[in-house]
């Protein structure tokens, strides 16, 4: 599966890592750290832009001079800092108890100025209706500035989509090139989520146009898009949130360019309620 699911390991250090040419694209790397105690996570590129997101935990990120104090009990009931790495900047995450961050990163040219981007600066929203209703969070997404990275957190009430109407960024049908992760975590562990990646008779060149897959996920683990359409849903049993970083062909205000959406469900855009049954449907008495 190209797809996924990617599960993290529950040790100390790099506890999940997928760099581009694993994943098979150009761009986006992912990495999921886990810090504690014994554990420091130093790390540096010259040519890479980096977003240093926290999960949970407390800790310090020190870059560029700054010690940076992060915190945060859960990803369910607020949102954190983020701590941006222009390339050539070292950086290091330390904890005296425990500390989980994830970070993404795409090559940069020049990049942005090392920078902390506070909560205030970010920008939420509402999306959808019906049963596809979710708050989205422009963690650094435009006019944030950044040279390729994009960063989105979305939370999903139990039992609703995601994405919808689903759409796509993988060059075709003149919709952007973005590279993309998922990184899910449910409030109740015995929840899941089904994410589809598909084609619907169009493909990137080299590519199967009739490419489907859907990704069983559980708390905790990752998910790419490889290509295609994409769309996701949570169990009637668990609220979801989710982690996107993003990446690829778009460059600094051009980093607004919307995705490409199917056409066969762009419809229910116009009302989220049209055509929605009312239960019971069919009577047996005649």
């Amino acid at each position: 599966m190209r797809s996924g699911p990617f599960r993290p390991s529950s040790r100390p250090g790099v506890s999940l890592d997928i760099a581009p040419d694993s994943a098979g694209w150009r761009y986006l790397g992912f990495s999921l750290i886990e810090v504690d105690a014994t554990y420091v996570h130093t790390a540096c590129s010259e040519a890479r832009e980096t977003a240093i997101v926290t999960v949970a935990g407390s800790g310090t990120i020190s870059v560029d001079g700054l010690d940076i104090n992060v915190s945060r009990d859960s990803v369910f009931t607020s949102i954190e800092r983020i701590v941006y790495v222009g390339p050539g900047d070292q950086f290091s995450i330390r904890s005296d108890g425990n500390l989980t961050v994830a970070i993404g990163s795409a090559p940069a040219a020049t990049g942005a100025a090392t920078r902390v981007i506070e909560t205030a600066e970010m920008r939420s929203e509402i999306r959808g209706g019906g049963s596809s209703f979710r708050q989205v969070v422009h963690s650094m997404s435009h006019p944030i500035e950044a040279e390729r990275l994009i960063v989105y957190e979305v939370y999903i009430p139990r039992g609703t989509w995601a994405g919808w109407p689903p759409h796509r960024h993988d060059g075709v049908d003149s919709a952007p090139y973005l590279e993309e992760t998922y990184y899910f975590r449910l409030d109740r562990p015995e929840g899941y989520v089904l994410h589809r990646n598909f084609n619907d008779g169009s493909a990137p060149e080299g590519e199967d146009a009739n490419f489907d897959e859907v990704v069983v996920a559980r708390d905790g683990d990752l998910a790419l898009v490889p290509m295609g359409y994409h769309t996701s849903v949570t169990s009637p049993g668990s609220n979801m949130y989710f982690l996107n970083f993003l990446a690829g062909d778009l460059l600094f205000d051009d980093r607004k360019t919307p995705p490409c959406f199917h056409s066969d469900h762009t419809w229910i855009e116009q009302d989220w309620s049209a055509g929605a049954w009312s239960l019971p449907v069919v009577s047996l008495n005649g």
